[in-house]
């Protein structure tokens, strides 16, 4: 058993026979050493990105505003030049189908690259990690710090960890909350913490969550919070890249003096790992990935950047673990090989859905109309007889600006033999990223009336956008009923 983690005692409770059963087996803290290499590089680039990203997106400002804000009480959403209202939920739906996809995409292809590079639980551990390294010491200084009694060094670093976890869990929940309320306005709130309800209850609430995740719950988010954990090994195949042990190249296992050349090893009855056990100790879910793959490996390859160290210094070739596939570590495959299957029946699948999923996304926001238009009948009055024995309906039309410049409408509607807006408006202006409500008044002709008869009859209604300096005229149609009474 290593010192990563071992069962300590839990609930029991008798069974049917008076023996007693452990409920569950509590797990000993993970104490994950500081690695250095070629894929940590890579997974601490994309943490930089990423957060780069989070943290700094809300401070963009565009025309005069934050570039990306989610007002959820004007019901508007901003993403650079694009104004979206709830009624395009849809692009919502496109983005949630892409992201499925692609991740189906890249699991197929080269396993667990989300968890083990951009997954937020993996980016926030990280941070945290690196908190704890920097303050408490690496791993031999942290077990030895939790170990011994509590004196001065140990409250004043361990206070000292939890002040910084603190302030940057409640720094990311700043910034989470700045994504809806503008977070200019947040800031001027700082001084004199004079946050609204919700925004306090955010604020605080995705501050603990990250400092919580971050910070303690860790592995266990992934091993056991985490339902791709569980359903991970049905996109994968034996052609899939997964991180994996060369069991022909490392057993048997043992420990071997420097001296003993890698040309010596059969002969001595050794295989090319030493036993160091350094894999696990850099495995932040604690598991040895010499046992095979595992459903706890979130694929963040620090057991390669560890063991190609080790490799280097015992003089023997790297890739003792690699990324590989399974055909490929059995049958003893070259990179070029493992390669050639990529593009198999599966991946070609994914990709092609994709690639159509791109295309419509791309084709629906290129073609979306300036302003969307939403019809509601007048309920406090279905139909009504007016001068001359026309029969009147009243609708309202919400006119809703998709566009940072005022607009004007024309509204006309037809489907009914000689039917007309009865108060037609020569224009109706709209102004930037307005939703406004237009009260609308139909009429019919007596004589159309009779012929229809009561009841409900289709109408259309089509909005122009008049043509001006932000480009041409644009139509919408909405359908809707007009009511003949008895």
């Amino acid at each position: 058993m290593t010192d990563t983690h071992a069962a300590a005692k839990g609930a029991s409770a008798p069974d049917a026979a008076g023996e007693i059963v452990s409920l569950y087996a509590a797990q000993k803290k993970i104490y994950a050493r500081a690695v250095s290499g070629w894929f940590a590089t890579w997974r601490w680039g994309l943490v930089w990105a990423t957060q780069l990203l989070f943290y700094g997106l809300p401070w963009l400002q565009w025309n005069g505003r934050q570039a990306v804000l989610f007002d959820l009480g004007a019901r508007r959403f901003y993403i650079g030049g694009l104004v979206l209202y709830p009624q395009d939920f849809i692009y919502l739906t496109g983005l949630l189908i892409l992201s499925a996809y692609g991740l189906f995409l890249f699991t197929a292809v080269a396993g667990r690259l989300w968890c083990g590079y951009a997954c937020p639980q993996t980016v926030y551990t990280e941070i945290y990690m690196w908190f704890e390294n920097r303050i408490e010491g690496d791993r031999a200084k942290r077990m030895r710090l939790d170990a011994g009694p509590w004196n001065g060094e140990k409250i004043a670093r361990k206070s000292a960890k939890q002040f910084v976890w603190i302030a940057f869990g409640l720094w990311t929940g700043f910034t989470f909350v700045g994504y809806f309320t503008p977070i200019r306005e947040l800031a001027a709130a700082v001084p004199t913490l004079g946050f609204g309800p919700w925004e306090w209850f955010w604020i605080l609430f995705y501050g603990f969550a990250t400092y919580g995740n971050g910070g303690y719950m860790r592995e266990q988010v992934c091993k056991y919070m985490c339902p791709y954990a569980r359903f991970q090994s049905a996109m994968f195949d034996h052609d899939t890249m997964i991180i994996s042990y060369d069991a022909a190249r490392g057993e048997p296992r043992g420990s071997r003096p420097k001296s003993l050349g890698h040309a010596a090893l059969k002969d001595a009855g050794k295989g090319e790992c030493i036993d160091c056990t350094l894999c696990v100790q850099v495995c932040p879910t604690g598991i040895d990935i010499r046992k095979g793959l595992q459903y706890e490996c979130i694929g963040c390859a620090a057991c390669i950047d560890v063991c190609d160290g080790v490799m280097d210094k015992m003089d023997y070739p790297r890739g003792l673990i690699r990324y590989a596939t399974q055909n490929g570590i059995a049958q003893q495959w070259t990179r070029e090989q493992m390669f050639r299957r990529v593009l198999r029946p599966r991946v070609l699948i994914y990709t092609a859905i994709m690639v159509l999923v791109v295309a419509a996304f791309a084709a629906s926001l290129a073609l979306r109309t300036p302003f969307r238009v939403d019809v509601v009948r007048d309920r406090g009055a279905l139909a009504r007889l007016v001068d001359d024995g026309r029969v009147e309906n009243v609708y309202r039309l919400q006119l809703m600006n998709a566009l940072e410049s005022p607009q004007r409408f024309r509204i006309e509607v037809d489907g009914l033999a000689g039917v007309v807006v009865s108060a037609p408006r020569a224009e109706v202006q709209v102004g930037p990223t307005e939703a406004r409500w237009v009260p609308v008044a139909v009429q019919l002709p007596p004589e159309t009336a009779a012929s229809l008869g009561s009841g409900a009859h289709p109408l259309r209604f089509t909005i122009t956008r008049l043509a001006d300096a932000a480009g041409g005229a644009v139509e919408v149609h909405e359908k809707s009923t007009f009511v003949v009474p008895r």
